[in-house]
């Protein structure tokens, strides 16, 4: 179904961004959107009244967060079929992205209902071009999980992506999840760039256990992690990288799936040599 995002005569669903961290950042169509719209919803009324009122937006404001999202996704969606203009936002930066939304979107793309982006910052990909890591490909993880156990198993997940990874993470967790990342990737290159657009923007370059040796990290933080690069003996031995796999837990034919796609290998005749490699080890 092809939806058009400007038919004014039904409801529109805005996804605006906002600054995330100087105010000078926010788009004048951003202001008009939100000044234009019957409701603006928010993470954080207590964040976004600030702005708001810093460009003199008088506009409604509710909250939409995780605690509340089940039941605010129904009412959002009545007001859009009853053809009212609804921008969200987020404390900063694109909305959706690491924040509650999707939910919405999700609905609101099922009803066919008109969805704009006003595009603007994003913190993930402003430390990305700055970084002087590979930029392209990349992938995009954002917070990793507060429980150690589970953020282990989610970077055992990712150890063999072969490109940049970008992370968002909280200061007070930044060495705890620096640790994990040497564990399981090992000594990688990565940059901490934090405080983006702020008094106090500062990048951090250097091997991950250089990192770990900085005394003290603050505020808001974005890590971008080199990817998974193999060396020429393990593309020369496949078997061994299986092996280290099913070590992880995988099961000899994900492992073996992980690898042929790792080394664009076929994938039957690897599982062949697979064969042949352990009767010998027998």
């Amino acid at each position: 179904m092809r939806v058009r995002s400007f038919n004014h005569d039904n409801g529109i669903l805005y996804l605006v961004a906002t600054p995330i961290g100087n105010l000078s950042d926010m788009t004048y169509r951003a202001v008009e959107i939100l000044k234009s719209v019957d409701k603006i919803y928010a993470e954080d009324t207590r964040n976004s009244i600030y702005l708001l009122q810093h460009f003199n937006i008088t506009t409604k404001l509710e909250s939409y967060h995780e605690y509340n999202q089940d039941i605010k996704t129904d009412s959002i969606i009545e007001e859009l079929k009853n053809g009212m203009k609804i921008a969200i936002i987020s404390d900063a930066g694109l909305p959706i992205i690491s924040d509650p939304g999707y939910k919405i979107v999700k609905a609101a793309s099922e009803l066919n209902i008109a969805i704009s982006t006003i595009p603007g910052a994003s913190a993930g990909i402003s430390a990305l071009i700055a970084s002087g890591l590979a930029p392209m490909p990349y992938t995009f993880y954002g917070f990793l999980d507060s429980k150690k156990t589970k953020r282990l198993a989610e970077l055992n997940s990712l150890k063999y992506v072969d490109h940049t990874i970008i992370f968002y993470e909280a200061p007070h967790r930044i060495f705890e999840t620096l640790a994990d990342i040497l564990e399981v990737f090992g000594d990688r290159q990565c940059v901490i760039a934090r405080e983006l657009t702020k008094t106090y923007e500062e990048y951090i370059r250097g091997s991950i256990s250089e990192l770990l040796k900085i005394e003290a990290i603050k505020g808001e933080i974005v890590l971008i992690v080199s990817g998974y690069k193999e060396t020429k003996e393990l593309v020369d031995n496949p078997n061994s990288k299986i092996e280290e796999l099913i070590s992880l837990g995988y099961k000899p034919n994900e492992a073996i799936k992980e690898v042929s796609k790792l080394f664009n290998l076929d994938r039957k005749e690897l599982y062949k040599e697979y064969i042949e490699y352990k009767n010998k080890g027998e």
